[in-house]
């Protein structure tokens, strides 16, 4: 059985746009390079054909690999949300221990993560670390850099 993608209703229109943008636009314009390459005649050495081609294979793998997460996919409803802990969904505000520095890192499926936008994955190990735990709580986290505190400050949707 597939693994169930969990993803907000933002993250969800992002893949299916790009779904459709492969299958429509990309397809089309990887087809028509395949057929430009063909007319250069012979294929053992024609290295736009064979440049065509994998962009081809990668675009098809693409598309195969949204499809499988679309039919294993889980929205999550953010009006059921609450903020009593954090969860899938939630966007924490945390400080550093031994810093008056705050963080905010919004809680994403691994499907959605943008780590330099502010959004982490539930599995990486400040969002696993984090997951369950309430306003106020510390909790330690082990980095490649080494363990670090953080602080929940704030629990938002």
């Amino acid at each position: 059985m597939a693994k169930q993608t969990i993803i907000t209703a933002e993250g969800l229109e992002k893949l299916e746009k790009e779904l459709e943008e492969l299958k429509t636009i990309k397809r089309k314009e990887v087809a028509e390079k395949i057929k430009v390459a063909l007319g250069y005649g012979d294929l053992s050495e024609n290295s736009e054909y064979d440049e065509a081609k994998n962009e081809q294979a990668i675009i098809e793998g693409r598309i195969a690999e949204l499809e499988a997460q679309l039919k294993n996919v889980h929205v999550l409803d953010e009006s059921d949300l609450g903020t009593e802990n954090v969860h899938i969904g939630s966007t924490v505000v945390v400080t550093e221990k031994g810093t008056k520095v705050k963080e905010t890192y919004q809680i994403v499926g691994s499907t959605e993560a943008d780590p330099l936008g502010g959004k982490i994955s539930d599995e990486s190990p400040i969002g696993k670390a984090l997951l369950g735990k309430r306003k106020g709580e510390s909790v330690e986290v082990e980095t490649p850099g080494g363990v670090i505190i953080f602080k929940v400050v704030d629990i938002t949707r």
